[in-house]
């Protein structure tokens, strides 16, 4: 396995040499009868020669480009098919080497992540040449599919469907747009009929089709008698889609069928201004209607593509869903995801913020560079625009920051020439064909960006970061995570996060007994980013003993354990500020609209920001996202002494609920006091201040408490069954907390149809319980809780066959009691 150890470093020559992929194939028609045939690549990694029967056919030097060759001339009945790839590292190297203007930085990457140079001169997933998350395997071969294409009059190459609305008829149509390559030598004419049962909906268009390649755009008008449902993201109604069959009937009697889902909904980013406050909102309406965004970052699921599976896709998704998220932004230093990634997202509702893909570098702006990334856009947008999960494209990932803050110290009077290139790439080139393709959403140059405002200041803004326009991104690990106040009261938080150890068996798979333990060289290997595995420490340190077992193995779980408990209570405080500041402004900050933590997933088994572990396992951050993003939360913060309770609601309409605030004491699972406010009003889409009582008056009335030995959980109640999640508010440091015992954690096992229950007991109150069954592959409908009461009840989802026996034996229970 590659993923072994230290295998990324021992197998780095791969990487250098040049590899060669060939096969004879015999062609399984009779060439004669076609006019055309091609040689198609969905897609080359990446710089490579392509022969058929010893003919050169041509190049490749972008992974996230489509080719065609023209074979038609040179198949015969058997051939003898070769790609031959040269490195991606020399080739960058060279690349590098022969730009003869200005230098384009960075050079390399920062030693700790053990990675290769120059990525920024090769069109290629940028971080398999290393990221401060992930491993150096800068792959060579067919990462998608390839095929032979053999056609007689014409072909269709590319179809896409955009619906928009308009709003003075009250009326949908659809843009259905077809591109083709046309053989015969004068125009082809003939009929297309599109056909949508469930929406009464069928009209018939007479074309004429032009020799070469060319466009056809049809306007469909829905029927206006029937219903459109439209699709909205996940926790905001259905998605709903319908199908839609497209036939093309053309006079040289050939017919082609067109099957597609098509869905319904408007996007929106709102940038305008907002009474009392300086700067410009930035949040996304969707059908009309704002829409708070709840979610977090993708990487690439693998270093190796082929890896990834519809299944690894759908597991992790389905996980960002169950955590109660709607939306995800695809990084821009990865890869444009595979169609099954948008579909999935599609049917189950998560919006994507799309990144092309540059990020955290300076790139170059010759001819061929700028022709390369042309074609590689205009492929991604047509591929991929008929998709309603889609909400926004992006240029790039922070390069507007890297040259507004100087990342990479350019020299001041050189700086013009960067921010030329800059424009150059994202604006005259990108952003032009974006616009041209794609009509419906919204397009921004960079994140974070200033939005408008950049765009007034010449697309590059002075601070990037400003909190009164656009998206952030925040990252502090000197400061302490559980004070709200250290957090931007931004617009939008699109980046921020902590790291965290993934779970013990998830490492188990990739080490050996020596490498157990947090200062093991193995451990030192996988943590890339610089100081990442001590800051962590330092984290812990503040609200958290750390372990001092004698036992190597025995501290190196518990300072997994603890790390994960750190993570999850950073972004938890982090993500509940953001969505407490909805709809507020303080100090001209606030009405921040999304939430987009770094990062969802991993790339392999190392310490890293994800909340899902390589193989989808759910750290504890993944559990308290479920929470944190629950579409009614009651959230908790300290202001001079007060203690203050917002009700947050993503829910549609107000609510009348009940707040119960509940006091214990960490010694006793009896409570020491609980008050219900009855007849609170939680407004729809919004955050309102529910609860207010200062921290002295609480302790007094909650007879022998004190900030030490006391605790705060509170939970909102409705009729019909509505309730949030309860939430916690610590009063201290864990690490100072007083009167916490020594507890017998025990759970009892059983099956209910197709998942377990787990009947868990303790003896008394225990903070952080932990649920953990190794490598059985599922997860828990909770984890990670304060345990405050004597029993719970917590469910287990498997995502393979399991039994009672197995989960028994694989169980470990873990509380904050027993870190030694």
């Amino acid at each position: 396995d590659p993923y072994y150890r230290f295998n990324d470093v021992m197998y780095r020559w791969i990487s250098l040499d040049n590899w060669t992929y060939s096969r004879t194939f015999k062609t399984p028609f009779d060439v004669r009868k076609w006019q055309k045939v091609n040689l198609v690549f969905e897609g080359v990694d990446t710089v490579a020669q392509i022969l058929l029967n010893n003919v050169t056919l041509g190049r490749t030097d972008n992974m996230f480009n489509r080719y065609s060759f023209d074979i038609t001339s040179v198949i015969q009945e058997v051939n003898f098919v070769e790609v031959r790839f040269l490195s991606a590292v020399s080739y960058a190297a060279e690349q590098s080497r022969c730009h003869r203007a200005h230098s384009i930085p960075p050079a390399c990457p920062p030693p700790v992540q053990k990675g290769e140079c120059h990525v920024n001169f090769i069109r290629k997933e940028q971080c398999s040449f290393s990221w401060d998350w992930g491993p150096s395997f800068p792959t060579q071969g067919i990462w998608k599919d390839v095929r032979i294409e053999a056609y007689n009059y014409y072909h269709l190459i590319y179809f896409s469907i955009t619906p928009f609305f308009v709003k003075s008829a009250q009326q949908w149509y659809l843009e259905v747009e077809s591109i083709f390559d046309v053989v015969s030598s004068k125009p082809i004419a003939g009929l297309v009929a599109v056909n949508i049962p469930k929406l009464q909906t069928q009209q018939m268009f007479s074309v004429k089709l032009q020799p070469g390649e060319g466009s056809i755009v049809l306007l469909v008008n829905i029927n206006k008698s029937a219903a459109v449902e439209p699709w909205w993201p996940n926790g905001h109604g259905r998605q709903t889609g319908y199908n839609m069959t497209t036939t093309f009937m053309m006079e040289a009697g050939c017919q082609v069928e067109k099957f597609s889902k098509v869905y319904f909904r408007t996007v929106e980013l709102v940038q305008e201004p907002i009474p009392g406050s300086p700067g410009l909102s930035f949040y996304f309406r969707i059908n009309g209607l704002p829409i708070f965004i709840k979610g977090s970052n993708w990487i690439p699921a693998d270093s190796f593509q082929d890896r990834v599976t519809y299944d690894t896709l759908r597991l992790l998704l389905k996980s960002a869903a169950d955590a109660n998220m709607n939306a995800l932004r695809v990084w821009g230093g990865g890869v444009y995801e595979q169609d099954e990634f948008y579909d999935i997202c599609d049917e189950i509702g998560i919006m994507i913020w799309q990144d092309f893909m540059f990020a955290c570098a300076l790139y170059p702006t010759d001819q061929n560079y700028l022709e390369s990334v042309r074609a590689e856009v205009s492929h991604q947008v047509r591929r991929l625009k008929s998709h309603p999960s889609i909400i926004l494209w992006s240029g790039n990932n922070e390069n507007e920051a890297a040259i507004a803050s100087n990342w990479f110290s350019i020299p001041y009077p050189d700086i013009g020439l960067y921010i030329k290139d800059y424009v150059t790439l994202y604006v005259k080139n990108i952003r032009e064909i974006v616009l041209s393709e794609d009509k419906s959403r919204p397009f921004v140059a960079s994140s974070p960006t200033n939005g408008l405002e950049s765009v007034k200041e010449g697309w590059l803004s002075r601070d990037p970061y400003d909190t009164h326009y656009g998206d952030t991104h925040f990252y502090d690990y000197n400061s302490d995570c559980w004070n709200w106040t250290v957090y931007p009261k931004t617009r939008f938080a699109s980046e921020y996060g902590f790291q965290s150890w993934p779970s013990f068996s998830t490492i188990e798979k990739v080490s050996s007994p020596e490498d157990w333990s947090y200062t093991s060289n193995f451990s030192l290997h996988r943590q890339h980013h610089e100081s990442g595995n001590i800051q962590m420490l330092q984290e812990i340190g503040r609200h958290f003993k750390l372990p001092q077992s004698p036992d190597p193995v025995k501290h190196f779980k518990d300072m997994i354990y603890l790390t994960q408990v750190m993570q999850a209570q950073c972004i938890k405080t982090e993500t509940e500020f953001y969505r407490f500041s909805q709809s507020e402004i303080i100090n001209g900050e606030g009405h921040t609209m999304g939430a987009l933590y770094w990062q969802l997933n991993d790339i392999w088994q190392a310490p890293s920001w994800a909340s899902l572990e390589y193989g989808g396992k759910w750290k504890l951050l993944h559990y308290f996202a479920q929470n944190f993003f629950a579409p009614l939360l009651p959230v908790a913060f300290e202001d001079k002494g007060m203690l203050h309770i917002y009700g947050v609601s993503d829910l549609h309409e107000d609510h009348k609920l009940t707040l119960r605030v509940v006091v214990h004491a960490w010694s006793s699972l009896e409570p020491v006091c609980t008050r219900a406010k009855e007849g609170v009003t939680v407004k729809a889409q919004s955050a309102v201040p529910i609860y207010k009582e200062s921290i002295s008056d609480l302790l007094e009335r909650c007879r022998n408490c004190t900030r030490k030995n006391c605790v705060i959980t509170f939970c909102l109640v409705g009729e019909d069954g509505l309730r949030s999640p309860t939430n916690h508010y610590f009063l201290s440091s864990l690490k100072d907390a007083v009167g916490l015992e020594k507890t017998q954690l025990s759970a009892s096992v059983s099956q209910q149809d197709d998942v377990y229950i787990f009947a868990l007991q303790t003896t008394a109150i225990a903070p952080f319980v932990t649920l953990d069954v190794g490598s059985i592959k599922g997860r828990f409908s909770d984890n990670g809780f304060l345990m405050t009461e004597k029993k719970k009840m917590v469910v287990f989802y498997p995502w393979e066959p399991t039994s009672v026996e197995e989960l028994k034996s694989s169980l470990i229970l873990t509380s904050l009691l027993d870190v030694v």
